[in-house]
């Protein structure tokens, strides 16, 4: 890297001072920077707290250069930027405070505003700069020292990389803080190269295919309609594998291990009946959230995570506002542990959803960085499931690798393909959306089956609760099946139609082809070039409106076997 400017504000005795030089009378800095790595290793000589650690270099982008957004966690939208575009936040009209302090919000505004300018971006975790069919790209090998910001001027031609380092204090040890690999190569190449380096092992599957609660009723279920939307998957038994109820078997979030009269039997007489169908039971947890409403807060004030004044933190808005369980309170490990020891080990379950995982970090506390607490919640959780399945959710994408079995790489989807009203004024990348999920599959293909295995979210090809045309409903399947491996429906199966059943049949096995290459080549089209045994075959769809362009598929040219 060329023409390295570095940075780094501390605060000692509530002063802050701004340093460049890379020894002085605060710290030293070891720093390494070559073609593969940058890294730097500050040595505090007297304690102080670490404001604020970046590094700005050169960077030649071309017309055309892509700038790659990862998104901070499962719900935030990526998305390739080039010179004239740019990168848009939470939706106008909020304020910040209101907006990701209360929960409303955990998109990666929390780390700094959003420029609004043509051509200024930033990545979470990792990004890259794409060419054509050439890539450079930049990944933090760790986030146990705080998350990576990558952050890109298009028109100055630089880059910064700096770490999220509020809530770090530095008093005798080293601290890293910056860990960069760089790589460069084609698409495959890169990423295969980047989990290599950081040592991720394969995820322990590589594909999941059932039903998930969620899409059809949302927390109105109970055990009739559990048991039989269960027996209404016995028309596709030998094609799946997974069956999860999803939020709504609980009292109130956080009371897990509470009778509900909605399930007069228990949770473990549902494992009961998913396992005698052949099935892997899942269930679905918030872990760290605790419902305003619910007997564990009542009980337990004390555990959750409080602000600078005391007052309890809002990690959600969702169930008329839950809070945080904080991981480094005494009491709050042990009850999680039993509750993940009665669900696991005494009713059965196979696999828990974990979601809004991102609450836990939200708030820096006790000298750790948002990416330390983040990453050490997740070896927590990790822990508790012993060799269980963990599917993640709301998890910041660069504490999860290696740590979950598979993970939600997208929003929620809505009910209706084309979006409701706040999706027509501006999203604030997180909340339900159609578009979003298909857009987050495809730019986030590069993580199915080296991170984890992927879950773009559920298919539908149900008639009733639902404002789908039926090739709206295909192209979402076929979108799920081509870049993704956890494939859900939320449907009674068994009131398809022959029809739909072809279909799910169809979507639930996991795809023989090799995705080639998938970007937009218009505002709402992507193409994605894909190897068959025998051809490579374009894939066009406009995904604002759901309709195939190109009748399926095209044949482009033999595959390269054959050539």
């Amino acid at each position: 890297m060329d023409n390295l400017k570095i940075t780094a504000t501390i605060r000692v005795n509530g002063n802050e001072h701004v340093l460049s030089d890379q020894n002085n009378r605060w710290f030293t800095l070891d720093l390494k920077n070559d073609r593969h790595e940058l890294k730097a290793v500050i040595d505090p000589i007297i304690p102080f707290e670490l404001v604020d650690f970046r590094i700005e270099c050169d960077y030649a982008f071309m017309p055309g250069d892509k700038f790659f957004s990862a998104g901070y966690q499962s719900w935030t939208t990526a998305d390739e930027f080039t010179r004239g575009d740019i990168q848009r936040g939470a939706m106008a009209g909020f304020s910040k405070k209101l907006v990701h302090l209360s929960g409303i919000s955990a998109d990666d505004e929390i780390f700094g505003a959003y420029p609004r300018k043509r051509g200024l971006f930033h990545s979470i975790t990792y990004t890259y700069i794409r060419s054509g069919d050439k890539l450079d790209l930049y990944g933090s090998m760790s986030e146990r020292e705080g998350f990576t910001i990558i952050e890109a001027d298009m028109n100055k031609g630089r880059l910064v990389f700096r770490r999220d380092t509020k809530g770090v204090f530095l008093v005798d040890k080293p601290y890293t803080a910056l860990d960069i690999g760089i790589f460069s190569g084609g698409y495959d190449e890169v990423f295969d190269a980047w989990f290599k380096a950081m040592g991720i092992p394969k995820p322990r599957i590589d594909h999941m295919a059932g039903y998930t609660s969620w899409y059809n009723y949302y927390q109105k279920i109970d055990q009739n309609i559990i048991l039989r939307d269960l027996n209404g998957l016995d028309r596709v038994r030998s094609d799946t594998d997974i069956f999860q109820v999803d939020d709504g078997f609980e009292t109130y979030v956080g009371d897990w291990l509470d009778h509900c009269d909605k399930f007069p039997d228990g949770m473990g007489y549902i494992a009961e009946k998913i396992h005698a169908k052949g099935y892997k039971a899942g269930i679905w947890l918030a872990p760290f959230n605790v419902q305003i409403k619910s007997r564990t807060y009542k009980e337990h004030p004390e555990w959750v995570i409080r602000d600078e004044n005391g007052k309890p933190v809002l990690g959600c808005v969702g169930w008329g506002g839950a809070y945080t369980l904080d991981i480094y309170k005494p009491g709050v490990r042990e009850h999680i542990r039993h509750f993940f020891d009665v669900i696991l080990n005494e009713w059965g379950f196979d696999m828990v959803k974990l979601d809004f995982l991102y609450s836990e970090c939200h708030l820096p506390r006790n000298g750790k960085s948002r990416g330390t607490i983040m990453c050490e919640a997740v070896d927590f959780l990790r822990e508790c499931c012993g060799d269980k399945l963990i599917l993640g959710c709301g998890l910041p994408i660069g504490a999860s690798f290696g740590k979950v079995d598979a993970c939600r790489i997208s929003c929620d989807e809505d009910l209706k393909f084309g979006g409701k009203f706040y999706n027509k004024i501006h999203v604030n990348n997180e909340v339900p959306s159609v578009r979003n999920a298909i857009n987050n599959a495809v730019l986030r293909r590069h993580l199915n089956g080296r991170a984890f295995c992927s879950d773009p979210d559920v298919f539908y090809l149900r008639d009733t609760n639902l404002d789908f045309t039926w090739d709206q409903k295909v192209l979402l399947a076929k979108i799920n099946n081509m870049f993704g491996d956890v494939l859900f429906v939320s449907d009674n199966v068994g009131d398809y139609s022959e029809k739909a059943i072809a279909v799910l049949r169809e979507m639930f096995r996991k795809h023989d082809y090799k995705i080639v290459s998938a970007e937009y080549v218009s505002r709402d089209v992507i193409s994605v070039l894909h190897d068959t045994d025998n051809a490579r075959m374009e894939f066009k769809f406009d995904v604002e409106t759901g309709e195939v362009l190109n009748n399926g598929a095209v044949e482009v040219f033999p595959s390269n076997k054959d050539r």
